[in-house]
């Protein structure tokens, strides 16, 4: 009876040693919570990751899981985030890391407290903590509810571009119509807005409409690059955003999680309406921008 519970016993340490050493996932893991939406965490990493060196681009398994490839020394490590949404305020997060040249050495290791990889692993995972939570203090969302987009008449030009760029894109062109406004006496009425268009997530790329609104005439001069859009009046989630325009997408994926708590419908369409010159300096928080995204019609 004895020599059959050690025998049992031994097959269950080895089955435990086979699946740890040669079919556990990661060779380290770890965990973290944070206040925030997936979107921003999503966002986020990908920012972070345009920031290391020898890091490659990160692949988007689904909007959940991302991987991530950093070359350090002569091995590579294989990072695999994964988060999903704990309650109505808190995202789990867990990355899980391989070393694809030394994962037995790094396994063994994490036995006996750690190594220099499992240091660099917790150094890499607190730099991107400390990076985010420095993002989530510049930032505030908060849902207003349902509302409806603008109605104006708008003098824009059509861009293309990344999602981390779409601001980029309106400083490139927000002299272009500063100056065809002012040179051509037409008379601004509202602030400068965006009209997203296309919204690819897997790509993370934008169609938009940088316009600004004016008073509409009988004849209207033309422009090689500067084209003219009259909006209506559409039913949509409205959130506000203050911080860095730059970031503004975090209004959007808060708006999508009301949205899916609240069994309402809605689209990729997705207005910008910004309140301040971001020329003009000051504390990015009371930058204010009012985010519609529009509802699918019934």
């Amino acid at each position: 009876m004895i020599k059959k519970i050690a025998f049992g016993f031994m097959g269950i340490l080895v089955i435990t040693a086979l699946w740890y050493f040669f079919i556990k996932a990661e060779d380290y893991r770890i965990n973290f919570k944070v206040d925030t939406s997936i979107g921003t965490v999503n966002q986020s990493i990908k920012s972070w990751n345009t920031s290391l060196k020898d890091s490659q681009p990160i692949v988007q398994n689904s909007f959940n899981e991302l991987s991530q490839t950093i070359r350090s020394g002569d091995s590579v490590h294989y990072y695999h985030w994964d988060f999903q949404r704990q309650n109505d305020s808190v995202v789990q997060v867990t990355l899980k890391v391989t070393d694809s040249a030394y994962s037995l050495k790094n396994r063994w290791a994490v036995l006996f407290g750690g190594n220099t990889f499992t240091d660099n692993t917790k150094k890499r995972g607190k730099e991107f903590l400390d990076l985010l939570d420095s993002h989530l203090k510049k930032i505030r969302v908060k849902i207003k509810g349902e509302a409806e987009t603008p109605e104006r008449f708008s003098a824009y030009v059509p861009i293309k571009s990344s999602q981390i760029t779409k601001a980029k894109g309106m400083m490139e062109y927000i002299n272009t119509l500063t100056n065809f406004i002012v040179q051509n006496d037409l008379e601004p009425k509202g602030t400068p807005f965006v009209e997203i268009t296309r919204w690819d997530r897997k790509k993370d790329s934008l169609e938009y409409k940088f316009c600004f609104p004016i008073v509409k005439t009988d004849s209207l001069p033309e422009h090689h690059l500067v084209k003219y859009h009259e909006t209506t009046a559409k039913k949509a989630l409205m959130a506000i955003y203050n911080g860095n325009y730059i970031t503004s997408d975090r209004a959007w994926y808060a708006l999508e999680e009301y949205a899916e708590k609240n069994n309402i419908q809605v689209t990729s369409e997705i207005y910008e309406v910004f309140h301040n010159n971001p020329n003009m300096g000051g504390n990015e928080l009371t930058w204010k921008t009012e985010v519609f995204m529009v509802l699918k019609e019934q």
